[in-house]
């Protein structure tokens, strides 16, 4: 009975409010510049990412494209918040986190992490839980069953992305090891990629690839969301430092260099090659530029971000010259040349571009740069597997419950009309 009053009185002070110790525990500098990335990294997928896909269609698909990916950041924005974020950030498993924190449970207005609210904390990581599985439209534009993107986004944020955040920035295995990965090269792009390259070859070729697949409907569209991701780009991987300071300065300087190389690589092979750089030549290898970046970004000084650049620009225009013209894969958007192998091809190299020789932040006490590359290409390999594994069965089980692809006519039709019933444009 003694114990009573000793538990009334623990219970009345845990009840009370915290608010006296936010001001304390988190920077307001820090705050706002996180608040400000994760507004910029919502508008790579809208309208940045939905825009630069949507362009790259035919006419009679442009809707269905804006809609897929509206109604994935919708819906990956709320799963993240009942199970996503404390599947990657919570608990101390080494593989996966639990589910302690579902409905985010134990995020209230005092709650920090780091130098910043948990609040903007869980918001900036949710918008990089909307884009992954965004860029995997890529891969099946004009030929999937609506229904069946949406269930397949859903399934693969809970089983391939939120377990492989965890593995590499919520403490799990990965991090363990001392893996780099600065902002996703492995948690975004290698995910991404791979799961496209997956996506592509159980989904199949659209109608008479590659034959007579017409080209993109609005290079306009494309440069404009292009241009969007290019400048949300800045919150991702500048945000990733989590505060506004040096790191956050030079992962913002490095990506804008990159990204520039890697466009006039781009354009500048088109132009050999055909006699004519096209605009989404050079708009696609800003994106190989920015992806490649993406994981050494917070780690690398400018000498890294004109390799890197250099780097993506050459190698992912390769991977999409065999990718779709002499393996002829239907990954629509390039979505694993592009993406995949830019992100992979950044994870690597970062143990050697971030030693202080070209310019970078330097290793860990003690870790050589091979034993670094040792622990990249493990984690590279790892989460690679796994996301492809995890793709085939998710692909497998939605094809035999409700079927992946539209019917022929459906897809001869336009899945604008055919799934929604709207026009993106009407002749006059």
């Amino acid at each position: 009975m003694r114990l009573l009053p000793l538990a009334l009185g623990a219970t009345f002070l845990f009840c009370l409010p915290h608010t006296a110790f936010a001001a304390t525990a988190s920077d307001s500098g820090d705050t706002a510049w996180i608040l400000t990335a994760t507004a910029l990294v919502l508008m790579m997928t809208l309208p940045g990412l939905a825009l630069f896909y949507a362009g790259l269609v035919q006419a009679k698909n442009v809707v269905s494209v804006l809609m897929h990916h509206f109604a994935v950041a919708c819906l990956m924005s709320i799963l993240w918040v009942v199970a996503g974020y404390s599947l990657a950030f919570s608990g101390d498993g080494a593989w996966v986190g639990n589910l302690g924190n579902m409905f985010l449970s134990g995020l209230d207005f005092d709650s920090i992490s780091g130098s910043i609210p948990e609040s903007v904390f869980a918001a900036f990581q949710m918008t990089f839980a909307i884009i992954t599985p965004a860029l995997i439209i890529g891969a099946f534009v004009e030929r999937m069953k609506f229904s069946a993107i949406l269930w397949f986004s859903a399934l693969w944020l809970l089983l391939v992305y939120a377990p492989v955040t965890h593995w590499v920035w919520g403490g799990g295995i990965m991090a363990a090891w001392g893996v780099m990965d600065f902002a996703g090269g492995i948690v975004v792009h290698a995910t991404a990629g791979s799961a496209a390259l997956v996506c592509a070859l159980i989904v199949g070729k659209r109608r008479n690839f590659p034959q007579s697949v017409n080209p993109p409907h609005s290079p306009i569209l494309t440069m404009i969301g292009a241009s969007m991701l290019w400048i949300g780009w800045f919150g991702f991987n500048g945000g990733s430092a989590l505060a506004a300071g040096n790191s956050a300065g030079m992962a913002l300087l490095v990506t804008h260099i990159a990204a520039a190389t890697a466009s006039l690589v781009w354009m500048g092979i088109e132009w050999f090659r055909f006699g004519r750089p096209s605009l989404v030549g050079i708009v696609t290898g800003m994106v190989a530029g920015l992806a490649t970046v993406t994981p050494a970004s917070g780690f690398i000084g400018v000498p890294g971000g004109l390799i890197l650049g250099l780097a993506g620009g050459v190698a992912c225009y390769i991977a999409v010259d065999i990718l779709r013209v002499r393996m002829k894969i239907d990954d629509s958007l390039d979505v694993f040349a592009v993406h995949g192998v830019g992100g992979i091809i950044g994870s690597l190299l970062v143990a050697w571009l971030a030693l202080p020789s070209f310019g970078g932040l330097g290793l860990a006490d003690g870790v050589s740069a091979t034993s670094q590359f040792g622990v990249q290409f493990l984690s590279v390999a790892i989460t690679v597997g796994w996301t492809v594994v995890a793709s085939v069965v998710i692909l497998k089980a939605i094809g035999a419950v409700i079927g992946l692809r539209v019917d022929q006519q459906d897809e001869i039709e336009g899945l604008d009309l055919s799934q929604h019933g709207e026009r993106g444009y009407h002749s006059h």
